[in-house]
């Protein structure tokens, strides 16, 4: 069996030239998320664009679901791989940042596909479990405090056969610390998710360790 091969920056950058052509305004909202400083780690990676963009073409989902949206890369490379006759709601408290994904989303056409509701998560999953609401997909990329608590909710809200997808869930190696006094509230949140995930029987699991960890 091969040893794990270290991602560098120019292997990376092989890997993105040789999948999928990024859109322009996925090009865009990157170049800005780099204006940002620390906050543009809340962007998710090349990779992840690449694979969620795989996982809508072959899943055809026709309701999505996504839970925490930043400057809107995760929601508009989904939108941009939907069909036509499918739709996807983000959740998202960040007035400011929300903001600027609308305007994204409008620039790639796409502001009749992607309902992106500007609040609490928990109060907006409330809404849509009182509406019946059902989804296809779920991604979840929000606060990693509320991580085991969108799970349940969200798993009730999955379609039999459904997606949910969840990011950061190796949060950065801090899952191997076995030093309960010492962890902070995130981490322990993200153990507690990982652990939840594992032991539900409703759900078939693999853990990618693709950038910060991405659950399936």
């Amino acid at each position: 069996m091969g040893s794990n091969i270290k991602i560098t920056n120019e292997l990376e950058e092989y890997i993105n030239n040789h999948s999928y052509k990024l859109n322009p305004i996925q090009r865009e909202i990157i170049k800005y998320n780099k204006t940002l400083g620390e906050k543009k780690k809340m962007q998710i990676s090349l990779s992840q664009c690449h694979l969620l963009h795989l996982i809508i073409k072959l899943y055809n989902p026709k309701k999505i679901l996504e839970i925490g949206t930043f400057t809107g890369l995760s929601a508009l490379t989904m939108g941009l791989a939907m069909n036509n006759d499918s739709n996807l709601i983000a959740i998202d408290k960040n007035k400011q940042t929300s903001e600027i994904a609308k305007n994204f989303f409008i620039k790639a056409n796409l502001e009749n596909k992607i309902n992106l509701l500007v609040k609490n998560a928990s109060d907006g999953l409330d809404e849509l479990l009182k509406k019946k609401e059902v989804f296809d997909l779920v991604f979840i990329d929000a606060d990693k405090i509320n991580y085991p608590i969108y799970l349940e909710m969200v798993v009730a809200k999955l379609k039999k056969g459904g997606v949910l997808i969840a990011d950061n869930v190796l949060w950065s190696g801090k899952v191997l610390n076995k030093q309960k006094k010492s962890l902070d509230s995130e981490t322990k949140s993200i153990k507690l998710f990982n652990k939840l995930v594992k032991k539900d029987k409703r759900l078939e699991t693999v853990l990618l360790p693709i950038r910060d960890g991405l659950m399936i």
